[in-house]
This record gives C-alpha cells, structure tokens and sequence, in this order.
C-alpha cells in the first residue's frame, strides 16, 4: 500500500492486487460492495488516516477506482469544515470506477522505442508520453477491449504499472509526445 498527499484535504492510496489478496478481498467482493468489502476498506482508509495525519473530519468523499493488471486507487478528501452544514457531518460516499487507460512508467526511454514497435504490430498508433522525475511514462487510451490484455501483458515486458495517477503526470510531467506516440517513435526510432 502506497500513500500520497494531494492537498491539505486530499490523499491517494493505491492498492495492488497482491495488496487486496494479503488482506483476503477478491476483486468480486469488492464490485459486490460485500460488508467484508467495506469493513476492509474501512480500517484501510482508517489506517491510512492516522499515518497521513489526516483528520477524518466533517463530509468524506472516497472513490474507488479500478486499474486493470494494476490495483485499485483509492481517493480520499474532505470538504473545508466552513461549506458544511451539521448533517453533513461524516458523509461517505463511495463511487467505484473503472479506468480504461494503460499508464505505464519506464526508465529507460529505449524500452518505449521497444515498446512501441511491439504495439505498431497490434496496429496500435496513438498514445503520448511524458517524463516527470527522471522517469518516462506512455499513456495509452481506447483500446479496444479484445486487445486490451495483449496490450497490458507487452507493456509490462518493458515498464511498470504507475502507482502515480494520470492527472498528475499531465500536470507535472513535461509532454514529450502529445498524440500518435507509438507511430511517430516507430517512425524515428529504428529497433
């Protein structure tokens, strides 16, 4: 389980799938919201408070969101204690979504040249990347969901999953290829 602070009212946990399994919850218990779902994510989120040092004060917002191959992000905010009335007090919503997009780090931008090549046979064109922190991420979206496993299993040869969210790539990260990624590296870039 990893923990980033957003803002003062605001902080990411992301979850991996061994994660979930280590604390026995299935990814059926979670679409089911089963009460061992919920009682799980609760002493998580718990847990994650105290060692944010994050108040679980007036109205809480949690939303869930599922990455595929990845883990599951989980956002937790709060309203400033001045927009809130007294019924307010302690609200929870969960929503639990779905991220179709492939967020992918790599070291080396060398393995996104490998990369790109391997996904132009897929017939794959479009994506963009970014480097933020001395690191490069490829960002690929609509694809298709009978190539969406192929695609998740040849990223993973030659990146990681990002634990880092992709708003926050696109604001920090310097874009390096803003459309058509994967033709225009496969275009200059010989293997």
């Amino acid at each position: 389980m990893k923990l980033e602070r957003l803002d003062q009212n605001k902080f990411k946990i992301f979850l991996t799938f061994d994660d979930l399994m280590d604390h026995g919850l299935s990814l059926e218990e979670i679409r089911e919201h089963s009460l061992k779902a919920q009682r799980i994510f609760q002493h998580m989120i718990e847990d994650a408070c105290d060692e944010m040092n994050f108040k679980m004060n007036g109205a809480i917002e949690i939303e869930i969101f599922s990455l595929h191959a990845q883990g599951l992000i989980i956002i937790v905010s709060r309203e400033d204690e001045e927009d809130l009335d007294d019924e307010d007090y302690l609200n929870f919503q969960v929503k639990l979504g779905e991220h179709a997009h492939i967020l992918y780090v790599f070291l080396e931008f060398e393995d996104i040249i490998q990369l790109a090549h391997r996904l132009k046979v897929l017939g794959l064109e479009q994506g963009q990347v970014f480097l933020y922190q001395d690191r490069y991420y490829i960002y690929i979206d609509d694809v298709e969901p009978k190539q969406y496993k192929s695609v998740i299993s040849l990223t993973a040869e030659y990146g990681n999953a990002s634990t880092l969210t992709l708003y926050k790539i696109q604001e920090y990260g310097k874009l390096i290829f803003e459309k058509s990624a994967i033709k225009t590296i496969t275009e200059h870039f010989v293997v």
